[in-house]
């Protein structure tokens, strides 16, 4: 009788404590691991996020202090030969099948955890038991469910212990720094996977997450669904959850001509969203004109066409001769292919000024003003209006 278990429960039963468990395990990677510790975006109660607590370490044996600080160090040495689990180094193949190795390794080094783990819990819990025993919660739970559930209980207990380790582990840090679409011109190879990010709570929209990784909403456009997000309104409308950063939305006043410090701040704060506003309003309808206007060049131009937009340094020896024969091909097309890499040089200034970059700015504008390119001129305009729209919690 034992290997039936002690609780009597249907397939479907079954089926949807694993769907269930398996969803707030994820849930708990998103909003605790990673919003709430790694990057500090958002601040949990203490009752909450010590459940998370005690249910990764029951479901995953994960420790608080390793998972942030290997996240952080992929952050700041992003698809770099140090990088933990970068596809673009090690392979698509190995981060696929063998994410969770890579994030242990990475986690046993010490020197990661001392230089990357600061401001983790430490309180007598976290080094008395969750990091002391991290084997022992998950020890439990496969004892609790086999003499529940039998060895249908095993079973849910396996799939359990593969949530993680392929859909965070694998396809995460796999396949979203590998295939998907970027609304963001990030420095490192992030991809969004979906826009419906619900069944890794939000962690599929990656590239928005590269691009503002101090945000606690994942979704930055209309379609997108972040549902990591909409736990975390939840959470704050009953008091459970402060929001403390999320990305700035840029907006323009069209009555404002005169650029100013503040415009500044906002344009460095999003400068993101001010480049993909550049290759959606100047790179992209240029390209098309000119597309139309050289029919000679068309192949030329059309194997360039992604290519324009990329960040120089994600581009291989290949895609750099097909941007140089497009820019050969079009003066037009080579002067906002300019222009946009001395608009990406501004913030790219060490120790800057606010001062200095307004200046470089102005002088920025009045050179696409000068050009006589239509979209250019009113992409220059535009910038004068910038601001943010500010968060109301």
């Amino acid at each position: 009788m034992i290997l039936l278990g002690l609780w009597d429960v249907s397939v479907w039963t079954l089926v949807a404590w694993t769907a269930l468990s398996c969803h707030i395990t994820l849930l708990s990677v998103t909003v605790y691991l990673h919003r709430s510790q790694a990057h500090r975006s958002v601040e949990l109660h203490p009752v909450l996020q010590h459940f998370f607590r005690f249910w990764l370490w029951l479901t995953t044996g994960m420790v608080t202090k390793e998972w942030v600080s290997v996240h952080r160090k992929h952050h700041a040495r992003c698809e770099g030969p140090e990088d933990p689990h970068s596809p673009q180094v090690v392979g698509i193949r190995k981060v696929l099948l063998e994410g969770a190795e890579l994030y242990r390794e990475a986690a046993a080094d010490p020197d990661i955890l001392s230089k990357f783990g600061h401001g983790t819990p430490d309180d007598w819990l976290e080094r008395q038991v969750y990091s002391r025993y991290s084997v022992l919660g998950v020890a439990s739970l496969a004892v609790i469910e086999f003499v529940l559930f039998g060895l249908a209980g095993i079973a849910v207990f396996a799939i359990q212990m593969l949530c993680v380790p392929v859909l965070a582990a694998g396809i995460i840090n796999g396949l979203a720094h590998y295939w998907g679409y970027r609304n963001f011109e990030t420095d490192d190879a992030a991809t969004n996977l979906t826009p419906i990010a619900a069944i890794i709570c939000g962690e599929e929209l990656h590239n928005n997450h590269h691009a503002y990784p101090s945000s606690a909403r994942f979704a930055l456009r209309r379609w997108e669904l972040d549902l990591g997000w909409v736990y975390l309104r939840l959470f704050s409308f009953l008091g459970l959850a402060r929001i403390r950063r999320v990305a700035p939305r840029p907006r323009f006043d069209a009555q404002k001509t005169v650029m100013d410090i503040d415009t500044v701040k906002a344009i460095i704060a999003s400068r993101l969203h001010v480049m993909e506003s550049y290759a959606r309003r100047v790179m992209k309808p240029i390209h098309a004109i000119e597309l139309k206007a050289a029919p000679e060049h068309r192949r030329t131009l059309r194997k360039a066409s992604r290519d324009l937009v990329k960040v120089d340094h994600l581009l291989d020896e290949a895609a750099r001769l097909r941007v140089s024969a497009a820019l050969a091909s079009s003066e037009t097309l080579n002067t906002v292919y300019e222009l946009q890499s001395q608009l990406q040089a501004i913030w790219h200034k060490a120790g800057a000024s606010q001062e200095s970059l307004l200046h470089a700015l102005q002088d920025w504008c009045r050179r696409a003003e000068a050009t006589g390119i239509e979209c250019l001129e009113e992409f220059a305009a535009r910038l004068h209006g910038y601001h943010l729209k500010p968060f109301n919690g």
